[in-house]
């Protein structure tokens, strides 16, 4: 809060600091209670990310002591730091043996947590991190709200904005690079509503180091500036150059050129891939749409040119005809709540100076709804799990797993699925079943569940390595582990 909001009363008529003075009478008294009122406003941002912290690293690393990993996505990010941490090439073998991840997404950000895993090399330590790089979005968001709203308007936007659905989806899915992403977006988007124009476009023209598709939210970054500045900015105009120019050296030269096939794969998801390709129904747009906008911001948002930002990642996931990017699960939704959100932030003070009494009254009354509709959903979503006892318990069949695969040796090759790979790949070089590429791996582990037995296991062992012999190795807590048998 700065110090011309300190001599006013906020929109629920709270006596301010200024207010607080008068009251106090004189002397250090005085002077200790209206520090204490200055410093509490300017603290809230902080102490509502820290917070969001706690929560958010909570869930994940509960769910990852639990073996309750849903996606290989954390191994491969693990394979790719853990390279970098030692210098080396960001080799990811779950996407093939020596798959360079550069050429499967251009993400170079990541290397700023090679120094963190070096000295703390363990799955664990990203999944803290990308709590801690969400938790941080949450600063410009609430920061900005606050000045321009009030105290508790700020702290409602903050909240429903940590609690909101598209970041507790990505929290659920374990670790992703976009986690760098929502700070970067936040603090450009609210520099943007300070009219900062310089610091909106430092902030946002990192995003194309975070992923191939992002130089295009930042190419939209320095057009909204353009809009709000409503003159020609240098940076800005440099900042839609740079995006739109380093999405399309990634996709055409960068990536091909790491891609053992010289291409960009995920060209199929747009174009199909044999046979005709499906489109995203009517329905399905709307529901996404709806649920993007509504709960989030009560649809207000629409009236910010801010809301430009959410365009890029909404068309390419839209323009797909892969459905897993239409919906509303995994992580795809996370970069737009900061833009929502914030677009929100810089709608509402316009509605609450309209002439029509019932406007006002909504855009005055938003931001506690926004925080409503948050905590409602939250019952349905990850967080709601720490409310439940058995988050916090770890069920025995986790140690008997963990034994059977500590029998694995350092260093040794290992072909798995998903629910293996997280304890493996920060000592062992660790394969997707079945995308081995002629690689006979010194160990098999997999998941017993939908009826197999290891016996099957064997058997499937056999039909992907028809030049190597497996031995049963243990089996326990859900997963067996079979052994390449060595000749005489």
């Amino acid at each position: 809060m700065d110090t011309a909001a300190a001599t006013a009363t906020d929109e629920a008529g709270a006596r301010t600091p200024a207010a607080a003075e008068g009251r106090t009478g004189s002397g250090p008294g005085r002077l200790r209670v209206r520090a204490a009122a200055l410093r509490a406003p300017r603290l809230d941002p902080y102490w509502t990310a820290a917070v969001l912290f706690a929560l958010f690293a909570t869930v994940s690393v509960q769910r990852y002591r639990t073996m309750g990993t849903i996606s290989w996505d954390l191994g491969i990010f693990e394979q790719v730091v853990r390279t970098y941490a030692h210098l080396q090439a960001p080799v990811a073998d779950l996407k093939g043996p020596g798959a360079n991840i550069l050429g499967d997404h251009f993400s170079p950000v990541l290397a700023l947590l090679a120094p963190l895993y070096r000295l703390l090399p363990s799955p664990v330590t990203l999944l803290v991190a990308q709590a801690a790089l969400f938790a941080l979005s949450a600063v410009p968001v609430t920061r900005c709200a606050a000045r321009l709203l009030g105290r508790r308007a700020g702290l409602a936007i903050g909240v429903a904005y940590g609690l909101s659905w598209g970041l507790q989806r990505a929290v659920d899915f374990d670790f992703h690079e976009i986690a760098f992403a929502l700070p970067m977006i936040a603090f450009s988007l609210e520099a943007v509503i300070r009219r900062r124009w310089t610091a909106a476009v430092c902030w946002a023209a990192p995003l194309v180091l975070v992923k191939e598709d992002l130089g295009v939210t930042a190419a939209a970054i320095g057009v909204i500036v353009l809009i709000r500045a409503r003159r020609a900015v240098p940076a800005a105009v440099t900042l839609v150059l740079l995006g739109l120019a380093a999405t399309a050296l990634t996709l055409t030269v960068i990536i091909p050129a790491f891609n053992g096939a010289g291409s960009y794969d995920y060209w199929t998801k747009l174009s199909g891939d044999g046979g005709p390709a499906p489109l995203i129904p009517v329905d399905t747009a709307v529901r996404t749409l709806l649920w993007t906008l509504l709960p989030t911001t009560g649809l207000l948002a629409l009236r910010s040119p801010l809301l430009l930002a959410a365009v890029p990642t909404i068309g390419w996931r839209f323009v797909s005809h892969d459905d897993h990017y239409w919906g509303t699960d995994w992580h795809y939704s996370a970069v737009l709540m900061p833009v929502v959100f914030l677009a929100l932030v810089d709608a509402v003070p316009r509605f609450r100076t309209s002439g029509r009494p019932w406007l006002r009254s909504y855009a005055v009354h938003i931001p506690a709804a926004a925080l409503a509709a948050a905590l409602a959903l939250t019952t349905t979503l990850p967080l709601a799990r720490l409310t439940e006892a058995a988050t916090y318990r770890t069920p025995p069949a986790v140690p008997q797993a963990e034994a059977l695969l500590n029998r694995v040796p350092d260093g040794a090759t290992v072909e798995a699925d998903v629910r293996p790979i997280s304890r493996l790949t920060g000592r062992t070089t660790v394969y997707w079943i079945g995308d081995t590429r002629g690689i006979a791996p010194d160990y098999i582990a997999v998941q017993l569940r939908d009826g197999r037995t290891t016996p099957q296991a064997l058997v499937d062992a056999g039909r992907r390595h028809p030049g190597a012999v497996y031995v049963p190795d243990g089996e326990a807590g859900g997963l067996t582990l079979l052994k390449r048998a060595t000749k005489d």
